[in-house]
């Protein structure tokens, strides 16, 4: 995280969050109130509500949660993170109603793997990762550490998944690579003791442990794609499921969670298989499948149960009809580029690795998903009257597709070599609808397509970039563009005579350039973390901004009036300056990976920025 002391600076208000970190084991969770579900993207824990379809922001981690746990009285919710090697990570304690952090409590060493609240509320049990590869149980009324442990013996591998019993205070579980162990804790002598659980012959690797109501007998999901049942009195294993070997689970058992009737265990499979295996046999009653690995189990009470998968999707299954329901979805690959229609704030588009994706801003819907297999879009843009989406591949092809349909109007083939990296529109010209696409790509080319109803002709092509074009801004005359490049230089071009009209050096690969609202100036960044205002007549630089502290800057947009810009880059902030004045207003903290592209809204409203991990943030727009 950049060390930049945001105190000084007024923080940017979340209006909401398109995104769920679905990579977190159990990192879906519902509130024992039945309203609230509790769930992390990077390093912000969000707690959202079904009824008023509302979202609450926890930030205080420095990094990614990689663990959450929530009390069975529903007050606190803890969330751990990860950091870098050789630094300690935190669990944070935060006051559900208040929304408030009440402590940080930092003693593991590079990733917190799982916590657990003991039934009361009185304890925490947390376990280290693999780097740290310790028990530490935290009392809860004096914010501090009792005991820890070993979380295993140096015979067996990393202990991965922890949970406390459902009636006892002083028991927990812990499970992993060959190791599955009771915990006992006295609380008076300070010390966790634990016992081995006896497996036989039989050696697994623990990824998930659910324990019954009666704390009789604890299941175990495993990488080989059973579930062991095992006595926690005796502490042997009784018995393993599905009873057949061709019916085991592909890619293993990443989750589980008994049914609210203690007749049944739900497991949610690397795969995407959700299934209900049957007690005491633990054989297949019902299945079904989704998209990506079912990694977290949550059950509502009204016979249904939520399931979050590493494609970033919350579903809803009946556990009578077991059909699954897309609840929200987000991408799950870093996203490269967003876009507004012109004049229309109320959708958005964002193109990632894997998709396109069509958003309602306002109720953060899906409304249409385009999607070419095995091939990634870089860069997207709408048409000017908005009845085309206009995209850039990695397979050197244009294509437009319909903005509500989704379906593919043309093709431009071979429009770059290899890969087309940006592009930009100008406004209709004639009463035929006709207009021209000005696209780059990584081959330092700068294209001008005539594009009509029937037919795309290659206007002119200008070479001089040597490097990848990143950015394409044209005039609002569409006499003029300018394109930035990782050459090192910014050109801007008469697209009349298709002849370079100046051209602007710096030491910086360039990512992200744009006009000022009356064109007299332009703005670049870049990886110099700078952002740079240049004087559009002659070329010449008028000032330079140290906008960055530590990393690249890769997203830039201005306000139409001019007042203010925003920018997002590799140091995870959204910045707003003020253009005039050159000085830092306000800073949006949430991001926990790079900040791909910032966008401002046509109506100036709002700002969304996109990120590598494919979550989508929208922020209300300070004012001036």
């Amino acid at each position: 995280m950049a060390t930049v002391d945001t105190n000084d600076f007024q923080p940017i208000k979340l209006k909401s969050i398109i995104g769920f970190g679905g990579n977190v084991p159990g990192g879906l969770l519902k509130h024992p109130d039945g309203i609230h579900r509790v769930y992390s993207l990077g390093s912000t824990v969000v707690i959202s509500d079904a009824k008023k379809n509302s979202q609450e922001f926890l930030q205080g981690h420095t990094n990614v949660v990689s663990c959450i746990a929530i009390s069975k009285c529903g007050k606190w919710i803890a969330s751990g993170q990860v950091t870098h090697m050789g630094f300690q990570a935190d669990i944070i304690i935060w006051d559900f109603e208040q929304k408030l952090m009440l402590k940080r409590l930092t003693l593991h060493k590079v990733k917190v793997q799982a916590l657990a609240f003991s039934p009361s509320g009185k304890y925490l049990a947390s376990l280290g990762g693999e780097d740290d590869n310790s028990v530490i149980v935290w009392d809860l009324i004096k914010y501090a550490a009792i005991c820890g442990s070993p979380a295993s013996s140096d015979s067996s591998g990393v202990t991965l998944a922890l949970t406390y019993l459902n009636k006892n205070d002083l028991q927990f579980v812990t499970g992993g690579f060959g190791t599955l162990r009771v915990w006992e804790l006295n609380p008076e002598k300070r010390k966790v003791r634990s016992s081995d659980c006896q497996t036989g012959q039989i050696k697994r690797i623990v990824k998930c442990i659910a324990v019954d109501d009666n704390d009789e007998f604890m299941y175990c999901g495993t990488t080989t794609g059973d579930l062991q049942q095992v006595s926690l009195k005796s502490r042997l294993f009784k018995n393993a499921g599905p009873p057949k070997a061709k019916e085991l689970f592909s890619k293993g058992i990443l989750s589980a969670a008994l049914s609210p009737k203690n007749d049944s265990v739900i497991v949610g499979c690397g795969d995407g298989t959700i299934a209900t295996l049957g007690l005491p046999k633990l054989n297949i009653l019902k299945s079904t499948k989704v998209s990506g690995s079912v990694t977290s189990i949550s059950f509502e009470n009204n016979g249904q149960f939520y399931a979050g998968t590493a494609h970033s999707n919350i579903y809803t299954v009946s556990t009578d009809s077991f059909k699954p329901v897309l609840k929200t979805t987000c991408h799950y690959a870093s996203i490269n580029d967003v876009c507004f229609p012109p004049e229309s704030a109320d959708i958005f588009a964002t193109a990632s690795d894997t998709d396109i994706r069509v958003w309602n801003s306002s109720t953060n819907e899906e409304l249409l998903r385009i999607s070419v297999p095995n091939l990634e879009c870089q860069c997207i843009t709408f048409k000017k009257d908005g009845s085309s989406l206009i995209t850039g591949w990695n397979d050197g092809k244009i294509r437009a597709f319909g903005p509500q349909s989704g379906r593919l109007q043309y093709v431009i083939n071979d429009a770059h070599k290899r890969m087309v990296t940006a592009l930009a529109v100008t406004d209709i010209y004639n009463n035929r609808g006709d207009f021209r696409i000005v696209s780059g790509g990584e081959d330092g080319q700068v294209r001008v397509w005539k594009i009509s109803k029937q037919i795309q002709l290659l206007d002119h092509a200008m070479k001089e970039h040597k490097g990848t074009v990143t950015c394409i801004k044209i005039r609002k005359n569409g006499l003029e563009c300018v394109s930035s490049s990782s050459d090192g230089s910014c050109i801007i071009w008469d697209l009349t005579r298709y002849v370079r009209n100046q051209v602007l050096f710096a030491p910086s690969f360039f990512h992200a350039c744009c006009y000022y609202p009356d064109e007299s100036q332009l703005l670049t960044s870049g990886t110099d973390r700078k952002v740079s205002y240049w004087e559009a007549f002659d070329g010449s630089l008028i000032r330079e901004l140290q906008a960055s502290q530590s990393d690249t800057i890769n997203g830039l947009d201005i306000t139409a009036d001019g007042k203010l810009f925003v920018i997002g880059g590799s140091d995870k902030l959204v910045k707003v300056y003020k253009y005039e004045e050159g000085e830092l207003g306000y800073v949006g903290l949430g991001h926990s990976t790079d900040i791909t592209k910032v966008r401002i809204s046509p109506d100036g409203k709002q700002i969304v920025s996109v990120s590598a991990e494919g979550a989508i943030f929208q922020w209300f727009m300070p004012k001036p």
